[in-house]
């Protein structure tokens, strides 16, 4: 349209993208705006305001399709089709919140679940119109309850169409917490889709992350206390395969999972028991993303916090490294957890190899690094109570910086 020399009438034309309206729709201040520019308009929250009269207009307010001028455009289109003006087919019928009740229902039946299964999964992917509806029809609650199925019956036909559902449209926090009853049970089936195999394996194992993240998050304290064994066996199992069986998105959910576990010392028991703290290094040493660390870090300075967990991560000969390493080159998030997980591994595992590792991994110098930044004032005290407690014996090294140790702990 932009090189055709043919003027276009001012009311075809919408107030928001300034382009000839394909499907005008009438919003409820009576101006008129092609439906996907005011859709995206209200649903990117730009503004809770009408583009035109600056009247409010809520997020969810009805839009009325404007067949009238609907029609006036086709049929202008039409005539100048000579000058080269593409004619507007007439839009398809607008999908609404009913629409998903009735796949819902259709999901209960075995001879049209895969096929409503599917279209879910179609419609889900096009547009947040379609997502909206699929929140308000509690497409959510009705994917984890197929999910929740599936484990009974021990099926997995489905299962990556409603994984998938979910990916796009995310369990609504309010929605999860009204689940207090069924979490227990969604939390299994969740784990027990991450022991079955699919074809595309790591994108459904990436998406039960996802919703496990969410139910996670939202789960009573009562039920993070009673996390079983088989939980964290195969949370830690997927993390030991890496991003070979899971994209880096499930593996951060992953370890948002544990590390939302981790307040509870029987659940930083029951992980140190599964190698958790070996894979969290082995991960670490892939040096990840600046998010994938800080959770790490964080993950290990729980488990640090308990004699088993420190124990193993002093077996890990990378362990005591990756951390200094980390410190001064993530994120202040990141030097926070590192100094302190060196904070505990020098109060209370502090034998002579472990002081002598210190300062050959060069945590000893990064500690005095550390004092000259600009810092939070807890954290340089923590890096000078690490150097004071051992500085007799590594000034009796030949190989320690005397000057510049004895420069901050004097």
């Amino acid at each position: 349209m932009d090189d055709i020399d043919v003027e276009i009438p001012k009311y075809f034309i919408c107030p928001i993208s300034l382009q000839i309206m394909k499907d005008p729709v009438t919003a409820i201040t009576g101006i008129t705006y092609d439906r996907e520019s005011i859709e995206q308009w209200l649903l990117k929250g730009r503004s809770t305001n009408c583009p035109v009269t600056q009247q409010p207009l809520p997020t969810f307010s009805d839009l009325t399709p404007n067949h009238t001028l609907r029609r006036l455009i086709q049929a202008w289109c039409s005539e100048n089709a000579s000058l080269g003006v593409d004619r507007i087919p007439t839009p398809k019928p607008s999908i609404d919140r009913f629409h998903f009740l009735k796949l819902i229902k259709e999901l209960q039946h075995p001879d049209s679940k895969m096929k409503a299964l599917k279209e879910l999964d179609l419609l889900a992917t096009k547009n947040d119109r379609n997502r909206k509806y699929m929140v308000e029809a509690e497409v959510p609650k009705a994917m984890l309850s197929f999910i929740v199925n599936c484990f009974k019956e021990d099926c997995v036909n489905g299962l990556e169409e409603a994984l998938s559902v979910l990916s796009l449209i995310r369990i609504p926090s309010s929605e999860a917490k009204l689940l207090t009853k069924e979490n227990d049970l969604i939390i299994k089936s969740l784990i027990w889709v991450l022991g079955c195999e699919f074809r595309t394996q790591a994108m459904v194992k990436s998406h039960a992350f996802s919703a496990l993240k969410t139910i996670i998050e939202t789960a009573s304290p009562v039920l993070l206390q009673r996390l079983e064994p088989k939980f964290f066996e195969a949370v830690v199992g997927v993390l030991k395969q890496g991003t070979k069986r899971v994209s880096q998105q499930g593996i951060n959910s992953a370890l948002h999972v544990l590390l939302d576990a981790c307040p509870w010392g029987r659940n930083r028991l029951m992980m140190v028991e599964t190698e958790a703290v070996s894979a969290l290094i082995e991960l670490e040493l892939g040096s990840p993303e600046r998010k994938t660390t800080e959770l790490i870090l964080g993950i290990l300075f729980h488990l640090c916090s308990c004699a088993d967990g420190r124990a193993e991560f002093l077996n890990h000969k990378g362990g005591m490294a990756v951390v200094t390493k980390r410190i001064m080159r993530v994120s202040p998030a990141a030097d926070d957890r590192g100094v302190l997980i060196l904070s505990l591994i020098s109060k209370f595992s502090a034998s002579s190899w472990v002081v002598h590792e210190m300062l050959d991994v060069g945590a000893v110098t990064k500690l005095c690094m550390l004092l000259q930044m600009d810092c939070a004032t807890y954290l340089k005290d923590k890096a000078l109570g690490i150097l004071r407690s051992h500085s007799d014996d590594w000034l009796k090294l030949p190989c320690i910086n005397k000057t510049l140790l004895t420069r901050y702990i004097k």
